[in-house]
């Protein structure tokens, strides 16, 4: 029992940005870098591969939705009278479809704005133009990597430090919207920048840069309110 409070000790005191899940976060983002040193990727790639993992992070917010622990009503009003459960049947499809259509619409954009300059990618982002865009620039293990990564904090924070327990289903709904807005306009006016500066090298490492920091800022920002509602749950 000592040895187990005293490993749990040095856990709570190491810093928020050394977690395993910010390793693997970090680990994720550096097959970009990979492509924009090794395989000459310009602006175009990168914005989509970023995209794409905003596909990635709406799948994963379904399944965080799926497993939330219902305890007892949820939320307040006339709304927060609906056992946790039944709000699941409602929020779940409600969130694909808004989230997807959130999705679809952004992509618009990343095509529309960066995908003409690459020939025959300039249009609406169909499935096939999407996979064919994906094979072009050997996207598949980027997308691997960071499906990896989302998925290992999934199975780390969420599922393993218990998050499920503690979160309200309304709220939960409204977490990724926040990262892919502050994200994406953040990447989009780079994007426009490096493309202005005629796409050099230093600039897309220096966009590759910020995404990975806003990436860590939001992450541990989110774990640390989790485990902030943990603490006062105990504290209770």
């Amino acid at each position: 029992m000592g040895g187990e409070r005293e490993g749990n000790s040095l856990l709570a005191e190491r810093p928020a940005w050394l977690t395993p899940s910010v390793v693997a976060l970090v680990a994720a983002n550096l097959f970009p870098l990979f492509g924009v040193l090794f395989q000459a990727w310009k602006v175009f790639p990168v914005v989509l591969l970023f995209w794409l993992e905003n596909v990635i992070v709406g799948v994963f917010f379904i399944l965080r939705l799926l497993a939330a622990q219902p305890s007892g009503d949820v939320g307040s009003g006339v709304a927060g009278q609906v056992p946790g459960c039944a709000a699941k049947l409602f929020m779940v499809p409600f969130f694909a479809f808004h989230y997807g259509m959130f999705t679809m619409v952004h992509g618009v954009f990343v095509f529309a704005l960066f995908g003409r300059e690459m020939g025959q990618f300039g249009g609406f982002p169909s499935a096939a133009l999407v996979w064919d865009a994906v094979g072009k620039y050997h996207l598949i293990p980027a997308v691997v990597a960071l499906a990896l990564s989302h998925g290992f904090s999934y199975a780390w924070n969420y599922l393993g430090k218990g998050e499920f327990r503690r979160v309200a289903v309304p709220g939960l709904m409204a977490g990724p919207y926040a990262r892919v807005v502050v994200l994406h306009v953040a990447l989009i006016g780079g994007g426009f920048l490096v493309m202005a500066l005629k796409s050099p090298l230093g600039g897309l490492v220096l966009l590759l840069a910020l995404k990975v920091g806003l990436d860590v800022v939001a992450h541990v920002r989110e774990h640390s309110k989790a485990a902030a509602r943990g603490a006062e749950s105990a504290d209770a």
